[in-house]
């Protein structure tokens, strides 16, 4: 998705009586010594009153701008739980010392472990609430995000007058700082640069002001020729209290907020979070063995299709990968470090080899690299295993038998079409996981408008081959869904069309699909709410690398980026032939790995993987909206219940011990400087408990 414009709060941050004065050195210099994790204890009873209990909940306050948003969709994202007040809402609770905070078994409790504000004074900076909220933020340690303000003292900054800027971002590169990359950031490489995905719109605006007494940077931007920069991102200390500063406006879906977004996150909790993030990336690729169409450029329409008419049915000059293919593919995962799923069709193979003298050198070279790759049924021969399909009307229906019910096809041949293809696998010694399925265009699965629900014999059918997790197409059906007892497993299609192998092909049918009738192209994109015409065709002979790649793969990496882990799915014609797939991956991994330290690598994982995130995702997401979830920290004693068979997502520091019945051991898996894990209580425990490290 294109950013769009943003540029002012919706509250304008106010001057005057809402700036603080600078804290004094003392106190500031006492505060920035407090470690991240060091326990909370009320400074006016240190010695008699017990430690708090900290709910893990963030308290978020929401004026309806983007900023809020993009903070809020990345906690629901990554399963850290909220509490959303609407500030535009008449019947709103009011925050008071009571809303905020109470008693539990005779210890006082935080609710919320922190606050999330559309800016500083998002109350008003003489209301009540305002001094509520901050006295209870004092009391209890608890942080606040300013979501986005402007640079001017009471935020920590000098004016943007005084040796700061403002203006238009886009196309800035801003840099880590030195406390940012020790700190919240410290998965981030050290360099930002905003997106400038169009030029003539303004797609982020910001304040850069000069730190003073109590703030430290984490991002900034030079100012001026002699190396002077000013910060854009810092943290705020002041009066007991601690406030990331935001100085620029940005939405959920710009790459610059999602790079920065975990770190937010985890300095609004202290780094001790339900819920947990990873930076997903796989790639199937389909018809592995099989040949695909070719675009028509004259009919502009594939042959085979229902609705090409004048072709031949196959057309002349299929698509199909060769042994040099075979080969770059192999070499291409060696040299980037990442790992293809191919979706074979073993019976295509067969037909191919018996159609081409009786050998087929693809097969053989992909059977002896078949260690390098991982490998997902994808039905025998490819057939449609939906609705019987009556293709004499285009589009093409659902065939009826006389009394009007609808064809199927059969249990038999569905059962048949995954077995087959399995044990041609096994027998070339291919390692495939029974468990996973990719049928033919997502067929057997309900398709739209024809076939509004799945092949009744479709479950019975997983079911006799053990299929635990089949196939979706996420811009049908982005949610997960049970199939009898298996589920399904979204999969993100790549604009990397599956019957072109050339870029001249791709981009002149690009060029049909986005351009309008006036100005050759198919006129979709008039009438499609989804679509956007281009302002002109693209030329075909540059068109692919210039416009269509870089598009891509910005869609790719914010998929990867934004905690997704549906896998992306491709075709066996786009690693032939001019092998068009390969610019978007390598366009997609070194972006990724310019702004990500080695700590946060692309995690790739397989389907069943997939599928068992996204199981675990929803029964997760049911059992917050349910309330039945209750997580809290005393002191470096973390303690988290669910209900029965939900294991919880949960982040820590490094250091993290988990208790079990006798001992303990160390806490979950490393990922951009933290630890985390889907967990549950060991056997006769009631509860998860994680002891977190003391400095």
């Amino acid at each position: 998705m294109d950013s769009g414009r943003i540029r002012t709060p919706r509250t304008a941050p106010r001057t005057g009586r809402g700036a603080r004065s600078a804290p004094r050195g003392a106190r500031v210099a006492a505060l920035a010594a407090a470690a991240l994790l060091a326990t909370v204890v009320p400074s006016a009873q240190a010695v008699t009153a017990p430690v708090p209990r900290i709910d893990l909940t963030v308290l978020v306050v929401d004026d309806g701008g983007s900023a809020v948003g993009a903070i809020t969709a990345e906690l629901e994202g990554s399963g850290v739980p909220y509490r959303r007040i609407d500030l535009d809402d008449p019947n709103r609770p009011v925050l008071d010392p009571a809303f905020l905070s109470d008693t539990v078994d005779g210890r006082p409790r935080a609710k919320y472990q922190g606050v999330v504000l559309p800016h500083e004074t998002a109350f008003g900076p003489d209301s009540a609430e305002h001094t509520a909220l901050q006295a209870y933020e004092r009391r209890f340690g608890i942080p606040q995000v300013d979501a986005y303000t402007w640079s001017h003292p009471g935020v920590g900054l000098d004016y943007t007058n005084e040796g700061g800027w403002s203006g238009v971002l886009d196309g800035t590169t801003a840099g880590v700082t030195a406390a940012g990359r020790a700190g919240p950031f410290r998965y981030l490489s050290g360099a930002l640069t905003f997106e400038d995905n169009d030029p003539s719109i303004a797609e982020s605006y910001g304040y850069a002001g000069r730190p003073r007494a109590g703030y430290t940077s984490y991002l900034d931007v030079p100012v001026d020729g002699a190396g002077g920069r000013a910060s854009l991102v810092g943290e705020y200390t002041a009066d007991g209290r601690r406030e990331l500063v935001v100085t620029f406006a940005y939405n959920q879906y710009q790459r610059q907020f999602r790079a920065l977004a975990r770190g937010i996150v985890e300095w609004l909790t202290q780094g001790v979070h339900l819920g947990q993030s990873r930076n997903y990336l796989s790639v199937h690729v389909d018809d592995v063995f099989a040949p695909d169409a070719r675009w028509d450029t004259v009919r502009n329409c594939t042959p085979g299709d229902f609705d090409c008419v004048g072709d031949d049915g196959e057309g002349a000059a299929p698509i199909r990968m060769t042994v040099a293919d075979a080969q770059y593919a192999a070499a291409w995962q060696k040299a980037s470090g990442f790992t293809l799923d191919m979706v074979y069709n073993g019976g295509q193979g067969e037909q191919w080899k018996t159609e081409h003298g009786g050998s087929d050198p693809l097969i053989d070279r992909l059977v002896a690299d078949r260690a390098q790759y991982r490998w997902i049924n994808h039905t025998y021969t490819h057939p449609f295993l939906g609705c019987v399909q009556d293709n004499t009307v285009v589009p093409w229906r659902c065939a009826r038998d006389t009394s009007g019910a609808t064809l199927w096809v059969s249990r038999s041949v569905l059962s048949a079409q995954i077995r087959d293809n399995h044990n041609w696998a096994v027998g070339k010694g291919i390692s495939v996981d029974r468990g996973e399925l990719v049928t033919g265009e997502h067929s057997g699965l309900k398709t739209l408008p024809q076939q509004p629900v799945d092949n009744p014999n479709l479950a019975g059918a997983l079911a006799d081959n053990g299929v635990k997790w089949i196939a979706s197409d996420n811009s049908r059906e982005p949610r997960q869904r049970p199939v009898g007892a298996g589920k399904t497993v979204p999969r993100h299609p790549m604009n990397v069309y599956y019957n072109v192998g050339t870029a001249a092909e791709m981009t002149d049918e690009y060029n049909w699909i986005y351009t309008s009738r006036a100005d050759g192209g198919s006129g979709v994109c008039e009438v499609d709410p989804a679509s956007t015409c281009l302002p002109a065709p693209l030329p075909t002979t540059t068109g692919y690398a210039d416009h269509i790649v870089p598009r891509e793969a910005r869609t790719a990496l914010s998929h990867v980026m934004g905690n997704d882990p549906r896998p992306h799915y491709v075709h066996q014609s786009n690693l032939a032939e001019e092998r068009l797939l390969y610019p978007v991956l390598d366009r997609v991994l070194a972006d990724y790995r310019t702004l990500f330290a080695p700590s946060a690598p692309v995690v790739n994982p397989r389907q069943r993987d997939v599928g068992t995130e996204l199981n675990r995702r929803a029964a997760w997401d049911q059992a917050l909206a349910a309330g039945k979830v209750t997580a809290y920290r005393i002191g470096s004693t973390v303690t988290v219940r669910t209900p029965a068979g939900v294991t919880a997502p949960v982040t820590a520091p490094e250091g993290t011990r988990k208790r079990l019945l006798l001992g303990s051991t160390a806490f979950g898996s490393p990922y951009a400087g933290t630890r985390s894990a889907w967990t549950a209580p060991e056997p006769l425990q009631t509860s998860v408990t994680l002891t977190l490290p003391t400095a």
